[in-house]
């Protein structure tokens, strides 16, 4: 079955950067497209990043030229580069299979706190 497994998250200072990542297993990662989320304490998810299956990415514009989607096929893992860290930026992070070539519904990872401290 589909796995998503992030890492990466934890506390850094306004300004800071973090790197997360998402390992995925049970799926054919190449040809699918997958997003980051987040979700801040009493706020709805939202959408942060895409990228699609050949490597086209979209990004939040509250995170525009400070964030950056990757995806390294051969590890069947996708990466969120998160530079100029702002408190704002506080949230669980979620990493998402959408439906797609070999997905039939949405998939989630268990998510990762990111906190940015002023």
């Amino acid at each position: 079955q589909v796995q998503l497994v992030e890492s990466g998250g934890g506390l850094v200072q306004l300004g800071g950067s973090l790197k997360l990542s998402c390992a995925t297993s049970g799926m054919i990662f190449s040809i699918n497209a997958m997003n980051w989320y987040r979700q801040a304490p009493g706020k709805e998810r939202e959408l942060v990043a895409t990228i699609s299956s050949g490597g086209r990415t979209v990004y939040a514009d509250s995170v525009k030229g400070r964030f950056t989607i990757s995806r390294d096929n051969a590890k069947k893992t996708v990466y969120l580069q998160m530079n100029s860290l702002k408190p704002e930026d506080t949230a669980v992070y979620y990493c998402n299979l959408p439906p797609g070539p070999d997905a039939r519904r949405d998939y989630w990872g268990q998510g990762t706190q990111v906190t940015v401290s002023s």
